[in-house]
């Protein structure tokens, strides 16, 4: 009976988990793809569908971002959907205690954070690198030309021919492919040389291959390059340390990444960080279970049942808090990434664990 009535209570954990997840991703698709037909409402021949492509290819990664939060909210719905059907008084006139109703969940949030982590991560970082792709062929047909600097990311690099500074508006491929580049280029003495605005640019072994340039030197008018090679000293590896962030890497290369930069001697803190929080992330899952559990195993004729609501959910938001000052803290090396990665989850699971002995066995 014991197993027939955990299975029971995963099925409905499961189910209340597919509704949110499935109410999370249609209103993120939904607002997005508003807000780019919104931004490319003056593009000419623009179809609403590549556009409603681009978005589903980015909302994967967005829902991944807030799956602690989906598992903590089905969590809780289950739990007091039970409580109220007077299923949990039932269990525990059979003999069950909190321990057997949480079990199922836990189990099922420690897989499905495994398969997050290892599958749906890399899948996720994947279709966002397509869905910028597309982005960019959606924003290449408007006639605006290039774009102006003073926005995206920044470098600056050394060649043969002296050095140069590189602004791009947006990257894809973690930095290899730049779009709305300008190029600031000095000589060896470190005087000013021109400038070289362009549509986009890519890096190839020694080289920056920059396509549909235009370049402004001093005392000359501009000039139109289809092709402009730029020469470089920077490698893929240091590349993707400036432009790319580490959520944009999937997990199964994330241990080259960290070895890469190390060998490069850049910094590796944030693909670290990152590397550490998908590792602990079933921990983290199976942490918002037991935290959901100790503030809706209370039964409804109890009262209490709106603070109980509450209080999950600010405990979540507390979570949250957390784990973005510990971030920070790693970032700036004032913490070590594993620590700041193992941190909430313990705090978080400690939290429900002691929350539930003290409820079940006073």
């Amino acid at each position: 009976m014991t197993g027939i009535l955990g299975r029971y209570f995963g099925l409905r954990f499961l189910g209340a988990l597919a509704a949110v997840l499935g109410g999370v991703f249609a209103l993120v698709l939904l607002v997005d793809y508003v807000e780019m037909m919104r931004r490319y409402s003056d593009v000419q021949n623009i179809s609403a569908a590549r556009v409603a492509l681009t978005s589903l290819y980015r909302v994967p990664q967005v829902a991944e971002r807030i799956l602690p939060f989906c598992i903590l909210i089905a969590a809780m719905s289950s739990y007091l959907a039970l409580s109220r059907r007077l299923e949990l008084v039932i269990a525990r006139a059979a003999g069950m205690s909190a321990w057997q109703f949480t079990a199922p969940a836990v189990i099922l949030a420690l897989t499905i954070g495994a398969f997050a982590t290892a599958i749906y991560n890399p899948v996720a970082a994947n279709l966002n690198e397509r869905s910028k792709r597309l982005e960019a062929e959606i924003s290449g047909q408007q006639e605006a030309g290039l774009q102006t600097a003073g926005v995206g990311s920044w470098v600056r690099q050394r060649s043969v021919e002296g050095s140069s500074i590189i602004n791009a508006a947006t990257s894809r491929e973690q930095g290899v492919q730049l779009s709305g580049v300008t190029v600031f280029t000095f000589d060896k003495a470190g005087q000013f040389l021109d400038r070289i605005e362009a549509k986009s640019a890519r890096l190839e072994p020694g080289f920056w291959r920059i396509d549909e340039a235009r370049v402004y030197a001093l005392g000359a008018p501009p000039v139109e390059r289809e092709t402009y090679m730029l020469a470089t000293n920077l490698s893929a590896e240091q590349v993707r340390e400036t432009f790319s962030t580490a959520e944009t890497v999937p997990f199964w290369q994330l241990p080259a990444m960290i070895d890469m930069a190390d060998r490069a001697g850049l910094q590796a803190v944030a693909y670290k960080l990152q590397y550490y929080k998908l590792i602990a992330r079933p921990f983290m899952l199976a942490a918002m279970v037991m935290l959901a559990a100790a503030f809706s195993l209370r039964f409804f004729r109890f009262g209490g049942v709106q603070k109980m609501v509450l209080g999950g959910v600010a405990s979540g938001f507390l979570l949250y808090v957390m784990s973005k000052i510990t971030d920070d803290l790693s970032k700036a090396e004032l913490m070590h990434p594993i620590v700041a990665a193992w941190l909430p989850v313990s705090v978080g699971g400690l939290t429900g664990f002691v929350a539930l002995l003290y409820q079940e066995d006073g």
